[in-house]
């Protein structure tokens, strides 16, 4: 069994990692990818003619061109959540199975939220910055987490896990999502219009899709408190980036902390991440060992499976997987 891994070199040291790398070789013959650039649907075609598995990082799509192309191609398995470029009814026209692996970065995610947090409520990153530059920070007034209000957008495994901190630090949470069962007592289950009415911060872990796409517009902005943060660590495309940027120039919020956007490879756009009231970080949230590990070891066990002719955790489509065996 020959398996393609499209990670670039830079891309297999940070996201990948030796153990997962040793994991995958020990049960199939592995062709690395050793270019610099992430594989376009020609590329990936010319470089998965002879192979039976393609395990592809978040950059590499799979097109619906692909899989008829490469008929002994049995499984697309992505090493990390997002799927949204790869063209899952067109693998499955073609029997080919495609597999997601699953959240491993929730602790990860959830700190870095906790860590933008702070940082907005005490100017950290301003006041270093100002240091390193050989200013002298302006002396602000902070806010204390304990007794604020953290609104989650999207009650999913970083959410909950999130909502668990603040209880901790003696926040008031709020969560909208009309698609989770609250049960916690110490949690309000709330419509979105009243989470961002009185929230402090609103930190948004929705789930990416057409339905909420652009859902923090102007609209959503202008139900904020001009006090309150907004932190956006699911995807941009939730985001419409100029009627934050606008709310974040004419301060009608305080600011806003991001780990994502519409950049390429889901980053913060520069626009938006250069204002003076924004913190950016480029999609590091679940850059951590234990969350790469995590992924990375997940697609070894369904290439395993694959291997063995059985249907792993994470396959989207294994109705439809026709080309189970050579």
């Amino acid at each position: 069994m020959k398996v393609l891994l499209t990670h670039t070199p830079q891309s297999r040291a940070q996201y990948y990692g030796a153990r997962s790398l040793n994991g995958l070789q020990a049960i199939a013959q592995v062709k690395l990818h050793e270019a610099g650039d992430a594989l376009d649907a020609a590329g990936l075609i010319a470089a998965a003619r002879d192979v039976d598995i393609i395990v592809a990082d978040r950059l590499t799509a799979g097109p619906g061109e692909i899989f008829p192309a490469l008929p002994r191609l049995r499984a697309f398995v992505r090493c990390a959540v997002d799927i949204r470029n790869i063209d899952v009814d067109a693998a499955s026209a073609s029997g080919v199975l495609v597999t997601r692996a699953g959240p491993g970065f929730v602790q990860s995610v959830a700190e870095l939220a906790l860590g933008f947090m702070v940082d907005l409520s005490r100017g950290v990153s301003r006041a270093t910055a100002d240091y390193h530059a050989g200013r002298k920070p302006e002396i602000i007034m902070g806010r204390q987490l304990a007794g604020s209000r953290l609104g989650i957008i999207g009650y999913g495994s970083i959410g909950r896990y999130l909502a668990d901190i603040a209880k901790v630090l003696g926040m008031e949470i709020m969560v909208a999502d009309p698609f989770a069962t609250v049960s916690d007592a110490a949690i309000r289950h709330v419509p979105l219009d009243e989470l961002l009415d009185r929230s402090d911060y609103v930190v948004c872990l929705a789930v990416a899709n057409e339905q909420t796409e652009n859902l923090i517009g102007q609209a959503a902005l202008a139900r904020m408190q001009p006090h309150a943060f907004f932190i956006n660590l699911s995807r941009g495309n939730l985001v419409d980036e100029a009627a934050l940027a606008a709310a974040l120039r004419e301060n009608r919020i305080a600011g806003a902390a991001m780990d994502v956007g519409r950049a390429l490879d889901q980053m913060p756009s520069p626009e938006l991440a250069s204002l003076p009231n924004v913190i950016a970080t480029p999609h590091i949230g679940g850059l951590t060992p234990p969350a790469i590990e995590s992924q990375s070891l997940e697609t070894v066990r369904q290439v395993e499976a694959i291997v063995a002719g059985d249907v792993p955790v994470g396959a989207v489509n294994a109705q439809r997987w026709k080309r189970r065996s050579s």
